[in-house]
């Protein structure tokens, strides 16, 4: 019987080595939108999703490796696989091309096949000693591969959304499970690495009902009712989520979601209680900047937007885009200072990065503005840029990057705060709302509230500036206000947080803040192995502790 094999890329994550460097950490948050928010980052890792997906949908016996370290992979691959998939972005490619090898030393009878957004790298088939090469939508691909039919109908695998998860030092369970509508987007803005990897938009879960459906098969199987949504732009398609509100209201189910939206969909929806409707608590919007005016931004007031969202009880992930060819010395702190001054739950600031494939790319390639010299492995948006710009050196485009994350920080306190000042929000707005359907949301942003109180306490004792201390104060005096004095419990657990955090900072203060995710090894379709012929364990477990549940952010 044939086998495939489909694994991530080898740790440790977040270091100075051969195949990595230490600014590019396999953490969502504390990578690219916290990382300068000392022990109130948000820390979690992401399994490889795309990984899952493939797994569901191919007939043969499939094992997916989220996480491995070298030699784990490579006893892995000795137990003889027929094909070994590999996906990589643009900075892990001497990771890839490292683990190419291993296959080929192991088990050279197993194909290799390469995917992920780096496989866009130019001649990426004579780079790296491979077999096959899957760029775009994978499904498919990997079924015509295998002989399979590629028109048989999507399966949703049923994944949790993070693991080893972390706030203020509390291990936080897993809470939330992934959600994948579609892939790519049909705006394609230059810089945009997916949408041009993708071709524009294809989507797996074409109506709300199949949504709905996919939600109800991840509650049963795990418990949860918290929603990661990875697709770039959901509300672009209108209808598909008014008929998974509809859905929703039908069955009484108080699904929650965190979603990516473009300004102009959130627009265009007229009226944005729908979103509560919906149960969206978390929403990624793309700022990009306020001189250099994408088509989707035009015309909106993104001050009253964000306002308007967090009101409404949802969390408001901006992203804003650094060194465009307009910025010079004044005109990107102007930028900063504007994403700063929307107030957002998090704000996330990014290099322009022209990745290959990508319009940007294209362009930069022919004025001769990119930087051969720079490795692969520098080139991930988060220390130094790689092509040449008029106004900033790299070294400057290093500091100036730190210092746009630390103003916003020392300006608005720590995005922990900020979404918890949000969800109170948001319980105030449902709670005696004139609409049924926004009214049945109560229990959800209550609930919201409870479970993250007792993180105030510690937010106060290690405030490290004085917006933090000012946000926390407020934020005691809004929680007695709407919920009355903490409970005997509370306060109970509110001194277990203080602990957990101070540990956290002394771990911080004497090794570092790096983290390495747990490895994961997930099987699919295969039959019970003899005794004699199972492979050595290499599942860890994930860290977990009931002590405080996550607050919906970690949905992303």
């Amino acid at each position: 019987m044939r086998k495939l094999l489909l694994s991530s890329v080898f740790g440790p994550f977040g270091v100075d080595d051969a195949y990595g460097r230490k600014e590019n950490r396999m953490e969502l948050m504390h990578n690219q939108v916290t990382r300068e928010q000392g022990i109130f980052s948000l820390r979690f890792h992401h399994p490889s999703f795309g990984l899952h997906f493939l797994a569901e949908n191919v007939e043969i016996p499939t094992t997916v490796l989220d996480f491995p370290t070298e030699d784990e992979f490579r006893q892995e691959v000795a137990q003889g696989y027929d094909f070994v998939g590999l996906s990589f972005i643009l900075p892990n490619f001497d990771k890839a091309r490292r683990m190419a090898q291993i296959v080929r030393e192991v088990s050279p009878a197993s194909q290799i096949v390469l995917g992920g957004h780096g496989t866009s790298i130019p001649g990426i088939a004579d780079r790296i000693d491979c077999d096959h090469v899957c760029r775009g939508e994978g499904v498919g691909f990997l079924r015509r591969l295998l002989g399979e039919d590629p028109t048989r109908p999507i399966r949703h695998p049923v994944v949790v959304s993070s693991c080893n998860r972390q706030v203020l030092g509390v291990p936080v369970p897993d809470g939330a499970a992934v959600l994948v509508p579609g892939v790519g987007c049909a705006n394609r803005c230059r810089f945009c690495a997916t949408s041009h990897f993708f071709d524009g938009y294809t989507a797996y879960l074409p109506t709300g009902r199949a949504i709905f459906d996919v939600c109800c098969e991840a509650e049963a199987r795990l418990g949860v009712t918290d929603f990661g949504v990875l697709d770039e732009n959901f509300l672009k398609q209108p209808e598909r989520a008014r008929e998974l509100v509809t859905c929703l209201e039908q069955a009484h189910k108080p699904f929650t979601f965190g979603i990516f939206s473009s300004a102009e969909t959130l627009v265009g929806l007229g009226d944005l209680d729908l979103l509560v409707r919906l149960g969206v608590t978390f929403l990624w919007i793309g700022v990009e900047s306020q001189k250099e005016i994408y088509a989707k931004n035009q015309q909106v007031d993104f001050r009253a937007l964000v306002a308007a969202l967090r009101r409404r009880g949802i969390a408001v992930m901006a992203s804003a885009i650094l060194f465009l060819e307009h910025h010079d010395r004044t005109s990107l702190w102007e930028d900063v200072d504007f994403a700063i001054g929307l107030r957002p739950d998090f704000l996330q600031f990014m290099q322009l990065g022209p990745l290959p494939g990508t319009a940007l790319y294209a362009d930069y390639e022919g004025q001769g503005k990119l930087l051969p010299e720079v490795p692969l492995a520098e080139q991930h948006g988060q220390d130094r840029i790689w092509f040449a710009h008029p106004h900033f050196s790299r070294e400057e485009t290093r500091t100036v990057l730190r210092e746009a994350f630390d103003r916003d920080y020392r300006t608005s306190g720590p995005s922990l705060l900020r979404n918890m000042q949000t969800n109170l929000w948001g319980l105030r707005y449902v709670t005696g709302h004139p609409d049924p359907r926004v009214r049945a949301r109560t229990e959800v942003w209550r609930a919201a509230c409870v479970r993250v109180r007792p993180l105030l306490r510690a937010a106060a004792l290690f405030a490290e500036n004085d917006a933090t201390r000012a946000l926390a104060a407020e934020l005691r005096a809004e929680y007695r206000a709407l919920l009355g004095p903490p409970t005997a419990r509370e306060r109970l657990l509110a001194a277990a947080v203080c602990g957990y955090a101070a540990r956290e900072k002394l771990r911080c203060r004497l090794h570092g803040d790096a983290r390495q995710p747990p490895v994961i090894r997930t099987a699919y379709r295969q039959p019970p192995a003899r005794e004699a012929d199972r492979a050595p364990a290499v599942i860890r477990p994930l860290v977990a502790h009931p002590l405080v549940a996550s607050p919906p952010t970690h949905s992303l």
